[in-house]
């Protein structure tokens, strides 16, 4: 049986109305919706390989939402891929965060690191990979905003390689979809 693979992008904290405040209940809803959509995919369209980016908000949300629903009997086989830019990307973060994105880490079934040097080229390298292995993008992102960004670009080249899109709104958490998913 074929399986399909998704890569997810979206904003860091500092983007959304609630900041770093994870019990907010926005926050709480857009990560409801990453489930959804995530369980959607495994069942209605053989997802099972899931990238994401390895940096603050989103990206740590879907890791965390799909180790959970890995958790389940029903969705065993999920995987968990992590495609970081560069070793070290991390430095700046508080310790909780470093944390945190251990466990995640120690728990995936793949880190990828992509470049051995920082800066912006290595983040946008990071975002294409993910793109190149996906049949299918989630993101956490408003695209009548043209914020320049790292997810803006993520989401503008998987448009322009005709990858299905699913975008959850960082402040209303409604789901926008491309026509093939009117099941949604």
């Amino acid at each position: 049986m074929e399986h399909f693979a998704c890569a997810v992008t979206g904003h860091r904290p500092s983007r959304f109305l609630f900041r770093y405040e994870e019990e907010h209940p926005l926050c709480q809803k857009i990560q409801a919706k990453m489930k959804h959509v995530f369980k959607w995919l495994y069942e209605e369209k053989k997802v099972r390989r899931f990238w994401v980016g390895g940096a603050l908000g989103v990206d740590m949300w879907a890791a965390e939402q799909i180790l959970l629903l890995r958790n389940q009997p029903t969705y065993h086989d999920m995987e968990l891929m992590v495609a970081l830019p560069f070793k070290g990307y991390d430095s700046k973060w508080e310790e909780k965060s470093r944390h945190r994105m251990n466990s995640i880490l120690t728990k995936c079934d793949e880190t990828i690191i992509l470049s051995n040097q920082g800066g912006r080229e290595s983040y946008l390298n990071r975002n294409r990979y993910m793109v190149d292995h996906a049949d299918y993008v989630v993101a956490v992102y408003d695209d009548n905003k043209c914020i320049r960004s790292g997810t803006m670009q993520c989401v503008h080249y998987a448009k322009r390689k005709n990858i299905p899109l699913i975008l959850i709104h960082p402040d209303t958490a409604d789901i926008k979809y491309n026509p093939e998913f009117h099941l949604l």
